[in-house]
Formats: C-alpha cells, structure tokens, sequence
C-alpha cells in the first residue's frame, strides 16, 4: 500500500506556507472555506493572521468558523465577532461564522457512536475546504490537529456538544455532567514547522510523531496531555474508519 506524503518545511513563513500548499497539487474550485480556530482572547494558540494572509487571498477564500459549546468569549455570535476582530482576522479576509444563521444536520455513515451530527449552515455555501490548523495540546482530546479542525471545528455548538457527549445530548449547558468515557469522544471526533498534507490522518500522525522525537525538553508537557488523554485514539478511530492512512512519508520542501 503506497504511503501518504506529509510534507515539511522548517520555514514558518508566508512564503513557505504558499510554497508548501502548491506542493500538495491540489486545486480548491469554487468558493473556498479557510477554517482555522480562532482561539479565546487573551491566550495565544493560534494562527497568527499576517503568517496566513497571503495564502488565503491568493485562494479568495473565506475564514470560517463556528461556535464553541462551552462558556467563555465565543459561545455566543456576538462575543465571537468581537474575539474574531481583537486577533486580527478581520483585517486580513472576509470571516464567516458557519452557524450564525443555526445549523443543519449531516449524516454520519459506519460512525462508532454517532448516526448525524450538526454542522454550521453556512458550509453549504462552500464548494471546497482547506484546513489549516496550529498543532497543540488540548484538555479533552490530548491534542488538536487536523481531524480536530474538520470533526468539531466546522459543528455547531449542538454538534460540539453531540461529539464530544458521543451522541448523549445536544444542549451545550449539560456538556459537562454528560461526558463519555474519553475514547467514545476521541472516537467520535474521528511549532516544529510546518507540515501538509491532502491526508488528514496521516498529517496529524505526522504531527504526533514529531512532537514525540523532537529533542525540545519542552514537549514533555505536551506528551503527558497527548497520552494521558489517549489523544492517539481519534488517529487509530479515522484510520479505521477508512479516512486516511496512518502510514506516510515526509517530504522535505
């Protein structure tokens, strides 16, 4: 079986981030959807707007984004814009928050758990998706790369709230007194450079893997919240499931 191709690049530049895009070979049609997290005011896990600009005119794309189920400054609409415009996003590109408007639900074929889920309704206005994700800890799914970014990133607060319960419950209020054993969410969900890939699962295998075998002493941190949270499961779940291959090659741009 022919591995997927993950490529690399040490370069965290506009530049690089264009460069390394072209080398996936892959032309997004029609109306384009950039979705990024645009993270809560006042910590700093994510993209920063002037790295991404450049790729994301040169697309005409739009930045989208949805509402998070758990309290805090993007939970509601009007909190979100405020979050959206205080990181710098609305100065680079057109934003659209996806479930605005409410939401629709999509069907979820050969799921472990779930039958549909709930996603933003703006996402039937996109023809094409490119997801650009900052690779990092994350309390409940261990860490947040790719398969995060397209599983929760483009639901709606009910739809968080119906992964991250394994089909439990839809009201974000109960999100909390309805957890699942951890593996039902992580199934459910099925700054070392950067890396790309048309292969979600084999890009955040990548991910995983770099993390583990850089020599940075930091990343100890980072390994015990990625294991004690069995955060390889929504790798292993996709792989399953037949949405990418675990096995991959790095290709150095």
């Amino acid at each position: 079986m022919e591995k997927s191709k993950v490529y690399f690049t040490k370069e965290i530049t506009p530049e690089s981030l264009i460069k390394i895009y072209e080398a996936l070979g892959r032309e997004l049609k029609g109306k384009v959807g950039v979705k990024i997290s645009t993270e809560e005011p006042g910590g700093h896990n994510f993209l920063n707007p002037n790295l991404i600009k450049d790729l994301v005119n040169k697309l005409n794309g739009t930045i989208v984004e949805c509402n998070t189920a758990y309290a805090g400054r993007r939970n509601t609409t009007e909190e979100h814009w405020k979050a959206i415009k205080e990181h710098g996003f609305l100065d680079i590109a057109k934003v659209d928050i996806m479930d605005e408007e409410g939401d629709m639900a999509i069907p979820v074929e050969n799921g472990f758990h779930l039958k549909e889920d709930y996603v933003g309704e703006h996402l039937k206005n996109y023809d094409s998706m490119l997801i650009l994700s900052h690779f990092k800890g994350h309390a409940m799914a261990g860490f947040g790369g790719a398969l995060k970014n397209i599983a929760i990133g483009i639901r709606s607060s009910r739809g968080k709230t119906w992964i991250h319960t394994a089909g439990k419950t839809q009201v974000p209020e109960e999100l909390f007194n309805n957890l699942p054993e951890q593996d039902h969410f992580l199934e459910s969900m099925a700054d070392l450079g950067i890396y790309a890939s048309t292969d979600p699962v084999a890009l955040d295998q990548a991910c995983y893997d770099a993390v583990v075998n850089a020599e940075d002493p930091g990343k100890v941190a980072l390994i015990e919240r990625m294991n004690s949270r069995h955060g390889i499961r929504t790798v292993e779940a996709a792989n399953e499931l037949g949405l990418g291959s675990r096995e991959y090659e790095i290709v150095n741009i």
